[in-house]
């Protein structure tokens, strides 16, 4: 399949297109800085908070962090190979394990991830401004309610959240270009923030001891392990869905010792620390104002200098722009790209993203803790934990790591399989994902709890390596069985 067979492919677009060796230009330290980038965000900040919240001490937390930062380290790399090798992005490479067409099923369920998060950062990033805009104008409290009570939306909060909305979608129009300078502010201003957080918790809490001093929650090891695990699949949960697209970044790898190294160097340690800055600071709250924030927006907003709280909540915004962008636009662009490669460019794959993020309620989401980690952070992880399985097996166990490029980007290749699907794949991701619905409706209590044995909706605290594990097996013994037909 020479150059012009391939351009004319319908599943070919210069944004899936492979990224020839010579322009791949990202070492080492462009990895680390991406991962230092990327954790220090508001999201990382709420992550410990709320484990804080749900009854952990400080160290319970840095630990359940780290572990689960180390733990999605593993499919981290290993799926980062195929696009380092090879130059694909990441609904690219799943056409081999799940068919041309069939690419599109995790590809989706990667992009609707995408735009929860999308919604979530626009809700932090127009909270930040409604908390900013109430101090200039006090009426933005007292606003006639618009929406129905179901809906847990106050009009002040709803109308700086659709105005920051739009300001995502102007950025989105003026395309991801525009967001070079926003990224540069955020990796100054967050860590100098952070820094300034940390301080003020010491001096609040008259130190660290305090802080540190804050005892568990939890009265005996059965109750912190009904916490802890299904917080663990929440940590991995939280970057789930970079263990499946992170082909879209180590595309552009010198090496395979780039991606590797540049990632155990910048994920777990720099999610740790900013994990400790929100766990110190969210234990500080307690102390001084008798009552735990693990919001910073919030925190914020307990200030008395309105000008301090206004050039915060401002950065805030900022920082929260370019994440949003650069992070929850950028990947689904090319997920939604996928579907129609001719007909879905940057732009209406980033409107696309900005619609659905709205409509999944991302205020209700980080409403609570239960909510942010047991709801959303476990509950896509049933989804993504058995797509990361079966890429997994059929890379390196199946293809050992050996794909035919061409191939990928041919309708009638060795990867259309049946009409573009590889039903055996589809098969895997159902049977992985089964085992975690009972727990999950459970959880969000569309069904009692005495209506599922407890040992099969406990399964769901386990949400992620259930998927993983099961899905990964199934796919092997069926492809095995497969090929010795």
């Amino acid at each position: 399949m020479n150059k012009t067979e391939m351009t004319n492919s319908s599943l070919y677009s210069e944004d899936l297109a492979p990224v020839p060796a010579d322009k791949r230009s990202w070492n080492t330290w462009n990895y680390a800085a991406l991962w230092i980038s990327m954790s220090l965000c508001i999201p990382t900040y709420m992550l410990s908070s709320s484990l804080i919240e749900g009854g952990m001490n400080w160290w319970q937390a840095i630990l359940t962090i780290f572990l689960g930062n180390t733990i999605v380290l593993i499919p981290m790399i290993l799926n980062g190979h195929a696009g380092a090798k090879y130059g694909i992005p990441f609904p690219v490479f799943a056409r081999a394990s799940f068919g041309t067409k069939g690419a599109n099923i995790p590809a989706l369920l990667r992009a609707i991830v995408a735009c929860g998060w999308f919604g979530i950062q626009t809700w932090i990033g127009g909270f930040a401004m409604y908390q900013m805009f109430r101090l200039w104008i006090p009426a933005l409290d007292t606003l006639t309610p618009i929406f129905p009570d179901s809906w847990g939306l106050q009009t002040g909060p709803a109308i700086c959240f659709f105005g920051f909305w739009l300001l995502n979608m102007y950025v989105v129009y003026l395309g991801v270009e525009s967001i070079r300078k926003l990224l540069v502010f955020k990796a100054i201003f967050l860590p100098v923030a952070a820094l300034a957080l940390l301080l003020w918790a010491i001096s609040a809490a008259n130190g660290l001891g305090p802080v540190l001093d804050t005892p568990s929650k939890f009265v005996n090891t059965s109750d912190f392990f009904h916490f802890f695990f299904p917080a663990l699949t929440g940590m991995v949960g939280f970057w789930a869905t970079l263990s499946l697209n992170i082909p879209d970044f180590t595309r552009y790898a010198k090496s395979q010792k780039a991606q590797i190294k540049g990632q155990i160097i910048g994920l777990p340690s720099s999610m740790t620390l900013f994990a400790f800055v929100g766990v110190v600071v969210t234990s500080a709250t307690t102390i001084v104002f008798g009552t735990t924030i693990w919001d910073p927006v919030v925190l914020a907003g307990k200030f008395d200098s309105k000008l301090l709280i206004s050039v915060a909540m401002i950065a805030v915004a900022i920082s929260t722009l370019a994440t949003n962008i650069a992070a929850n636009i950028v990947s689904p662009a090319n997920d939604f790209a996928n579907l129609a490669p001719s007909k879905i460019d940057f732009r209406k794959g980033g409107y696309i993203t900005g619609i659905i993020g709205i409509l999944i309620f991302p205020w209700k989401l980080i409403a609570d803790p239960s909510g942010y980690i047991f709801t959303w952070l476990v509950g896509y992880s049933s989804l993504l934990g058995p797509i990361g399985g079966i890429m997994i097996v059929d890379y390196y166990f199946i293809r050992k790591q050996a794909l035919e490029i061409d191939e990928l980007y041919k309708t009638n290749g060795i990867y259309a399989f049946i009409k573009g699907f590889n039903f055996y794949a589809i098969a895997a991701l159902l049977i992985g994902i089964a085992p975690n619905v009972p727990g999950f409706l459970t959880t969000i209590k569309v069904v009692g709890n005495d209506v599922f044995p407890e040992w099969v909706s406990g399964l769901y605290h386990y949400a992620w390596f259930v998927g993983f594990g099961i899905s990964g097996l199934g796919y092997w013994i069926l492809m095995k069985n497969k090929q010795s037909a």
